[in-house]
């Protein structure tokens, strides 16, 4: 099993100097590796159904990969390495080898990933070259557990290679029988920060494979965001919501608007600027920290199977088409009111929330599982019935049953009951759409007999 835990450390300043210069070689080091790749990208890829107008006359040379261009290291140490638009001079043997070898690595997996794509089949995007505020990571890759060397109260020492030892605070202890693998040095906001990834080989992963989902060890779970509410569970709970940035956007522009007034490269620029920089850091953290709390509340409902709804957040988010006339004249196409429900989606970050609800749930025995939600929030889930067909319609009265059905805890059970294969085929034909398949009675009255779970 394998953890990672993060910790505050302090570096003396000629440290802190040290670690700085060594991101300012990292990036040179990541930002050249990549260009090598786009030129050979540029000069050797012809597309096979077209001839290019332009062609490179020179020979073709073989691919780049992680051990080629790690080979250059131990030539680029030998002497300072010359900054082509600044003139900067870079001397690559103060940095640690495993850093700019982990570097190489990095290199080697953004573009892999844009041309190959992962395990999956998923591909990324272009790579980008990195600036200063984004590259702020470095990983020694050889790290071993003693490197840990004095262990206190609330504080334990950590020697680096060629930093020498830095004092680090320690929130929470190393748990016994872990050993460490890795360990990563970040620059935050609000200082310095080292990831330690630890293994023990004698705790086994946690899997579900054993257990069949079934009505009472499984849990639908809808995505609502609406007013001041996060999730709907099956379970007819209604979980809310935190909105980080709602709450903070005025303080966030009032410090923005600020920075702004400011002559570029003055002094006061930079400070607002990192004011800024750490609103945004309390921003992410706090809507992180609600993400693992809501996650170790439905774990802790003993669950074995999460069912949630899998959501197009790039479709969701994107803006409206624009609309013209026939004189070319711009009309409005909504994008007003499209661009608050579009923060409203970004700050809830679903995407991030079920992506924590797995880890979590998978530490503890348990699955999520994706479902497509065709239909889900339409129909009746104890009657084949499509009844929600207004998107502002949020309640139905049900005169036969008696029963106040809410919208969103009607569609956490019909993906609950997606996830157990127990929901019908609904097929469109022109406008019209028909139900193929019944709802099991059984099923029907498990539903209905918790009434109070569906009453708004």
């Amino acid at each position: 099993m394998k953890v990672t835990y993060q910790y505050k450390f302090y570096p003396e300043t000629s440290q802190k100097l040290t670690l700085n210069h060594w991101l300012r070689i990292g990036r040179y080091w990541y930002n050249r590796q990549l260009g090598d790749r786009f030129d050979w990208w540029a000069m050797n890829r012809t597309a096979i159904n077209a001839c290019p107008l332009v062609a490179s006359i020179s020979a073709p040379r073989e691919r780049p990969n992680y051990y080629s261009q790690k080979q250059q290291l131990p030539v680029i140490k030998k002497d300072l390495t010359k900054v082509f638009h600044s003139g900067e001079l870079l001397d690559f043997k103060q940095v640690d080898s495993t850093i700019l070898q982990d570097v190489s690595k990095r290199v080697d997996k953004a573009f892999e990933r844009f041309i190959v794509g992962d395990s999956k089949g998923g591909r990324s995007g272009k790579p980008r070259f990195k600036a200063e505020a984004d590259y702020r990571t470095m990983t020694f890759s050889t790290a071993n557990s003693d490197w840990i060397k004095l262990v206190r109260k609330n504080w334990f020492y950590i020697r680096l290679p060629k930093l020498g030892v830095i004092k680090v605070r320690m929130h929470r202890r190393v748990p016994d029988g872990f050993t460490v693998k890795q360990i990563s040095v970040t620059r935050k906001a609000d200082g310095w920060f080292v990831q330690i990834m630890l293994e023990d080989s004698s705790v086994p992963q946690f899997t579900s494979d054993k257990v069949t989902p079934n009505w009472g060890n499984s849990i639908g779970l809808d995505a609502v965001l609406h007013e001041d509410v996060y999730l709907a569970t099956s379970s007819g709970e209604k979980l809310p919501s935190l909105k980080p940035l709602r709450k903070n956007q005025a303080k966030l522009d009032r410090i923005s608007r600020k920075r702004n007034k400011r002559k570029r490269g003055s002094k006061s620029r930079r400070k607002l600027a990192k004011k800024e920089a750490r609103q945004h850091q309390k921003i992410a953290r706090s809507r992180q920290d609600f993400h693992y709390k809501t996650a170790h509340r439905l774990v802790r409902s003993g669950a074995k199977f999460f069912f949630h709804e899998e959501l197009n957040l790039k479709g969701l988010t994107k803006r409206n088409k624009v609309k013209q006339d026939d004189e070319g004249t711009y009309l409005p196409n909504g994008q007003s009111a499209k661009s608050g429900l579009n923060k409203s989606w970004l700050d809830a970050a679903f995407g991030q929330f079920f992506k924590t609800l797995k880890y979590i749930a998978e530490k503890a025995g348990s699955a999520v599982v994706e479902q497509k939600p065709a239909y889900t929030s339409m129909l009746l889930c104890y009657r084949n019935e499509i009844v929600f067909t207004d998107c502002g319609m949020r309640s139905y009265w049900d005169e036969q049953h008696s029963l106040m059905v809410d919208r969103d805890v009607n569609a956490a059970i019909n993906l609950k009951k997606l996830g157990l294969d127990i929901f019908p085929t609904i097929k469109r034909r022109s406008e019209n759409l028909s139900i193929v398949g019944t709802i099991d009675n059984s099923t029907a009255k498990e539903i209905l007999h918790a009434r109070p779970e569906l009453v708004v």
